[in-house]
């Protein structure tokens, strides 16, 4: 997603654990597919419609389910197969109350170790919170285009799916696949996830549209968009063949976007080098045109960034280097492989989604325009981070941490590859972690202990340093030079105890020595010409302070 304020210090409560955690209420459960059929009443501001959730048992089942369905909206009726069902409210959640009869069939299936699938049947309706300043502030986006036709969207990153439809809005459990129909009136289109199944017309003068993806999905990213569409489409020859290019903007646009999306290739070229083929080559790749910023809406992006270079017209790392491309086809065409096939399993890793395509915009310069200009795009970056608080956030109470998930976490990436000093070996493993944990829900120590074991060094230090607290280390030193030699002087400080971060210094003009550095202070022999040289070799791609000191006190 675009970037956003961070959500500030907060006290946890049980409502947050219940939206947050993995309760007994979700455990025993496991989503195989949603079948979402729902149908906005534009007028209203309103939605009416019905969720089937295909489910398999994963543990001993217990006698309620949560289903997760924010106020203001509400459930109608509830159906277990085909029996109708009880169910009861607390906050922002449901219980579905099992008979005596089905919990005890429920687990006599689980002993055989036989699955079924079984169906939930909801009907639910109501006004589902509106985005008042979307992407930040998120929900239903209700907007009319300049022509004042209907353009319906939704940005739920944040809130969560539930806001506007019933499910388990979890990011453990991932459906396998998705169906999404959307009713709308006949002179409008919506565009969803995944492939087109059908348009058919239906009573009342209005047309259902009925969309498949076929790949696991982030629920806060199954989307609706209604408005006055023209479709326009390409190919594109990618790693794992042809891959289906679709773009739907509004139709005044047309010719706009065919001249300005002409970027959409070069983009993903870049990101299919650095990271792998694109993960949804079933599903295909979609811009659609939005009255927001943008999202990641896996197989369907969201794209509203006016048709112009830059993040709104302007360069966001104020380095010089973000002006001659498009931001959000680049950000969240990037989430793509981190966030929408790669995924958290708990939102406090959001990090995970949001550090690593922040990186993918360094590696999309670094592609087109050379290391070096990635390398300052991400150091312009950095004038963006906050320190407020940890990149992590707290876990089992859906809460994210600092929005420095986005640039501080780009520049612990690029000190990793500066420390790891192969850009062969590090390309091998951002593309290694897509193959590993391919439509994977996983914890942040999943991705760290991949990147330690490949790069052969110990990261873990490291990781709790830039993650978990707000500190960035300050290399201290200082330089003398007796006779004909120049000693460099170092330790860390401003760190956690025993952080470990290797890293390289100027052993000779041009020869840099990979070093240990602690908190006492350790020396190095360089054959450098003056001290000013020395300091001017110092690595400025990492993600650290330099604090030179009086040797007179050490």
């Amino acid at each position: 997603m675009a970037q956003f304020p961070g959500s500030g210090n907060k006290r946890f409560t049980r409502a947050d654990s219940l939206a947050g955690s993995i309760t007994p209420e979700r455990k025993w459960w496991d989503v195989e597919m949603y079948d979402l059929d729902v149908e906005p009443n534009i007028d209203k501001f309103a939605i009416k419609g019905k969720n089937t959730i295909h489910f398999t048992l994963s543990n001993n089942p217990i006698s309620r389910m949560q289903i997760d369905l924010q106020k203001p909206m509400q459930i109608d009726s509830a159906f277990l197969d085909k029996q109708k069902m009880n169910y009861s409210r607390d906050g922002n959640i449901y219980y579905v109350e099992l008979t005596e009869k089905q919990l005890n069939d429920l687990k006599n299936e689980y002993k055989t170790g036989i699955k079924k699938q079984h169906q939930l049947l909801i009907y639910f309706k109501g006004i589902p919170k509106p985005a008042l300043y979307p992407p930040w502030d998120g929900g239903l986006v209700w907007n009319q285009d300049k022509d004042k036709n209907p353009w319906v969207g939704v940005a739920c990153q944040g809130e969560g799916a539930s806001c506007w439809w019933p499910c388990k809005d979890h990011p453990y459990d991932e459906p396998d696949s998705t169906l999404i129909s959307v009713t709308t009136p006949k002179n409008l289109m919506n565009i969803s996830n995944g492939k087109l199944r059908t348009s058919t017309e239906v009573a009342g003068g209005k047309k259902k549209w009925q969309w498949f993806v076929s790949s696991p999905i982030n629920i806060y990213n199954i989307t609706m968009n209604v408005g006055n569409y023209a479709h326009f489409k390409d190919t594109m020859q990618g790693e794992n063949g042809i891959l289906e290019l679709d773009y739907y903007v509004l139709s005044y646009n047309l010719e706009k976007a065919k001249k300005h999306f002409v970027q959409v290739k070069p983009a993903l070229r870049a990101l299919e080098y650095w990271m792998g083929p694109y993960p949804f080559y079933k599903d295909g790749f979609k811009l659609v045109e939005t009255s927001y910023l943008g999202m990641e809406h896996q197989s369907a992006v969201a794209y509203g960034n006016g048709y112009e270079n830059g993040y709104m017209g302007s360069d966001y790392s104020r380095s010089g280097w973000g002006d001659d491309w498009d931001y959000i086809i680049v950000h969240e065409s990037g989430h793509e492989w981190f966030g929408n096939n790669v995924s958290c399993n708990d939102v406090a890793d959001m990090w995970i989604h949001e550090g690593f395509t922040t990186y993918s915009e360094v590696m999309y310069v670094d592609y087109h325009y050379g290391k070096k200009a990635g390398d300052e795009y991400l150091r312009g970056l950095l004038g963006r981070v906050s320190h407020d608080r940890p990149i992590k956030g707290s876990y089992n109470v859906k809460n994210e941490g600092s929005s420095d998930m986005y640039s501080k976490s780009a520049g612990f990436i690029h000190t990793l590859r500066a420390i790891i000093n192969n850009d062969t070996l590090f390309r091998e493993i951002i593309r290694g972690i897509q193959t590993q944990f391919r439509y994977k829900q996983i914890p942040s120590t999943e991705v760290e202990a991949f990147i330690s074991q490949k790069a052969g060094i110990n990261f873990q230090k490291t990781f709790d340093q830039y993650l978990s607290t707000t500190q960035i280390p300050s290399l201290e030193y200082y330089i003398k030079k007796q006779k004909n030699k120049i000693q460099l002087h170092y330790r860390w400080s401003n760190c956690i105890k025993g952080f470990d971060m290797p890293m390289w210094l100027p052993e000779s003009k041009n020869n840099m020595k990979l070093v240990n550095p602690g908190e006492g202070w350790q020396s190095m022999t360089t054959s450098c010409q003056s001290i000013e040289e020395v300091k001017q070799l110092l690595n400025k791609n990492f993600y650290i302070r330099y604090k030179e000191v009086d040797p007179s006190n050490q």
